[in-house]
């Protein structure tokens, strides 16, 4: 976040935000290995690092997310959609899909409603944009997904003022930005 200290926001240009909806359970899993085949096609250096190949390496990608299965109230479950909340493969996957996905966004957006600054954390969005423009940055956004299933919501700024992954995002009279603690958590160590 010290990167956003030397931002400069005009008077036509807002803070946004924008949050996936259930992105793992919605990230799709053909297209998510299409983005991964392709990444890994295009990696020089993956026969230095393993000597399993492509084709390896998407047969094990594909079973581990085709494969889930869950347990509720005595009854196992396999998830037919989207990536299993709490496997140590669903945030590399998800985040892979969302690079591609944001990727696929700023290049195809309107020239009304183009971010001039956007800073991710896997589904979490920080936009600056030209005032009136949010919702018509929601509407493509929410396009540019061809399964359909990754949805986007959004906040704008409100008295000069965005909450982003627990910091509080401020505009100054200047037109920089700062950012601080949203929340400040004070830890004790117990007497033993």
């Amino acid at each position: 976040m010290d990167s956003l200290s030397t931002v400069m926001i005009e008077d036509n240009e807002v803070f946004a935000s924008h949050d996936v909806v259930s992105l793992f359970t919605n990230t799709p899993i053909d297209k998510a290995l299409s983005v991964i085949r392709d990444r890994l096609e295009k990696d020089k250096t993956l026969k230095k690092r393993t000597k399993l190949s492509v084709d390896d390496i998407m047969n094990l990608t594909d079973f581990i997310l085709t494969t889930t299965y869950f347990q509720f109230r005595g009854d196992i479950y396999q998830q037919k959609f989207g990536t299993a909340m709490g496997s140590p493969v669903s945030p590399i996957v998800a985040n892979l899909y969302m690079e591609f996905l944001e990727r696929e966004a700023i290049a195809t957006a309107p020239v009304t409603c183009k971010p001039t600054l956007w800073k991710r954390y896997v589904d979490d969005i920080l936009e600056k944009i030209q005032r009136g423009q949010l919702q018509n940055l929601t509407d493509h956004l929410n396009t540019v997904d061809v399964t359909n299933n990754i949805k986007f919501t959004h906040e704008e700024e409100s008295n000069g003022a965005i909450p982003f992954l627990d910091t509080l995002i401020t505009r100054k009279e200047d037109g920089a930005t700062t950012s601080s603690p949203k929340l400040k958590i004070v830890i004790k160590r117990k007497n033993m």
